[in-house]
């Protein structure tokens, strides 16, 4: 009997055993949200729920795959803490992350994970929470919060966020920049004659076309109503007139909204971070009085806050109007400068400078006007006639029985970099009749090392042309001797910066002679711009300069009395 009642107790016992086990994976499985069991970071136990989550079958990760391989790797030491913590019969608390489904999908998920044992050794239990729905509802609500419901734009709030990393940023670099303030034309008559409902759609079409016209680093806000505040780091006041002039040619092309063919043009107030405030409202407020500004103007137009910007601005959009205008009228001419061997006093070379012969303010030297055809791709076609009429003109001497002369000719970094350079030269060349090697074009530093790689290719094929090449303005840019060995380049010019101060500056003797040094040595030809005086030539000669040019011997002249200095040589005893 005591046997019986033994057997029917054990019996009872497994029962009851195998009838719990039954209840906990029907409740596990129940349950709505995953859950999971580690042992030796391999999972043991996954509930429907996760498996669902995952994408995985049971068979999949049971015993074959643990956490690490459903996490990034970065996130690897941190998972290799918990689970050793929870193991260690150590609790935890629950902390967020971002699992990699099976189909490589992302899933941001709560994760608590508890000490626990399983077959008789130490383990972990844990659950997973789905938090997409959650993270959606957060990023809609933070769209809300910083998002301009209708347009989708920056909003208040958001704009003050960024303008205040600009103007920490501002403030720690000593840069600018600057804020627009936008405001659409009699945009109360659409509203009022059409309805705010076609209104709301233009605004956000505007929207639309304003955002494509800026840059990603630029934050395009909506103030409210037809109100828009462009932000832009880094940007100047030139830069930022530049900017206004393209969003107003934007807004001149007609808007298509609901059937309806819609005209709308933006009145534009500028202020710049910091001469024109150093602060939000300030900034702000000043853009709001130079917008006000333009309307009174006539409206479909900028203003800058500053009235010296304004002035400033309108002389540069006057510059590049004549720009063009001399350009199609042939108002440029060509001066030369000798360049004078140091040991024999010949001129050896000419440097070609533009001039402007302007109808009106007679003649413009350069650094009134290159930089702004530099900065409107004008110095493409400006640079093209340089270099055309250069060529003439140096076969023009030789025919007309001159001493050959090599004609050196600056290029603008603009005008190196187009596509089509070496092809312009030929054509230049060719058009001219003037022997390649009687050709030197210069270019600084920066434009040769802006892309070296590329740089050097161009060069080569120039060289290749036996067109001679030079570095002008040495040794105030950035050129690795590196590069400076591999670049075919057969002259250096020293910078008239080093020969100024030369006969007072310690520094710059010290500069310039090792300049010659290292010149002589990489077997360059080695010369001075801009020498004055005698005694500045006296120790370029006593450095074993090779060549120098400036107000000493000429200025730069036009052709016909370059041709006699050509013709006369008088610097051959010149001391």
């Amino acid at each position: 009997m005591e046997q019986a009642d033994s057997g029917g107790s054990a019996s009872t016992g497994a029962a009851a055993l195998s009838e719990n086990e039954a209840q906990f994976r029907a409740t596990m499985d129940a349950a709505q949200v995953g859950i999971f069991v580690l042992q030796g970071h391999l999972f043991k136990y996954v509930n429907p729920c996760l498996l669902g989550l995952l994408g995985y079958r049971a068979d999949e990760l049971v015993n074959h795959k643990g956490p690490l391989d459903l996490f990034p790797a970065e996130q690897h030491g941190f998972l290799l803490q918990q689970m050793d913590a929870r193991t260690a019969g150590i609790g935890g608390t629950s902390y967020e992350m971002t699992v990699v489904r099976k189909d490589g999908g992302l899933l941001p998920v709560r994760i608590l994970g508890a000490p626990s044992v399983f077959a008789g050794r130490p383990a972990s239990v844990g659950t997973v929470v789905d938090l997409s729905a959650q993270k959606l509802a957060e990023l809609k609500i933070r769209e809300l919060a910083d998002f301009d419901a209708l347009t989708g734009l920056p909003n208040r709030r958001l704009l003050h966020d960024r303008l205040t990393q600009l103007l920490a940023v501002a403030e720690r670099d000593q840069s600018a920049f600057a804020l627009m303030f936008l405001d659409l034309d009699h945009f109360k008559r659409i509203n009022d004659s059409l309805g705010h409902s076609l209104g709301d759609e233009l605004l956000c079409a505007v929207s639309r076309r304003l955002s494509g016209a800026v840059r990603k680093v630029d934050t395009l806000a909506r103030l409210g109503g037809d109100e828009f505040i462009l932000a832009m780091p880094g940007i100047n006041a030139a830069a930022a007139a530049d900017v206004a002039r393209r969003l107003l040619e934007e807004c001149n092309a007609p808007f298509l909204v609901a059937g309806h063919e819609l005209t709308v043009t933006p009145s534009v107030g500028i202020s710049v971070c910091p001469q024109d405030g150093r602060d939000i409202d300030s900034l702000l407020k000043n853009a709001d009085a130079a917008m006000y500004k333009a309307k009174e103007l006539g409206r479909n137009t900028f203003q800058f806050y500053a009235a010296e910007m304004n002035t400033a601005t309108l002389e540069r959009l006057m510059m590049e109007s004549n720009l063009r205008r001399a350009l199609k009228n042939q108002e440029f001419v060509l001066h030369y400068q000798p360049l004078v061997s140091l040991q024999s006093g010949l001129i050896v070379g000419v440097e070609a400078l533009i001039r402007w012969q302007h109808p009106d303010l007679g003649m413009i030297m350069p650094d009134r006007f290159i930089h702004v055809a530099e900065d409107t791709g004008l110095i493409n076609p400006l640079g093209d006639w340089v270099l055309g009429e250069a060529c003439r003109q140096a076969q023009a001497w030789n025919d007309a029985g001159l001493p050959p002369t090599c004609m050196a000719v600056n290029v603008a970094p603009v005008q190196f970099r187009q596509a089509g350079f070496i092809e312009a030269v030929a054509g230049a060349l060719a058009a001219s009749r003037l022997d390649a090697g009687l050709l030197e074009l210069e270019l600084t530093e920066r434009t040769v090392m802006h892309d070296a790689d590329i740089s050097i290719g161009t060069l080569a094929a120039l060289h290749r042309m036996g067109v001679e090449l030079s570095l002008d303005d040495f040794g105030t840019g950035y050129s690795s001797l590196a590069y400076l060995k591999r670049f075919p380049v057969g002259k250096l010019k020293i910078d008239r910066s080093f020969v100024r101060d030369l006969v007072l500056d310690a520094d710059d003797q010290a500069i310039a002679s090792t300049i010659v040094s290292m010149g002589r040595n990489l077997r360059l030809t080695v010369l001075a711009e801009g020498v004055e005086t005698a005694e500045q030539l006296l120790l370029l000669r006593n450095m074993d300069c090779d060549m120098a040019q400036g107000f000493l011997f000429s200025r730069a002249v036009p052709p016909d009395q370059m041709a006699e200095l050509l013709r006369t040589q008088p610097f051959m005893t010149k001391e």
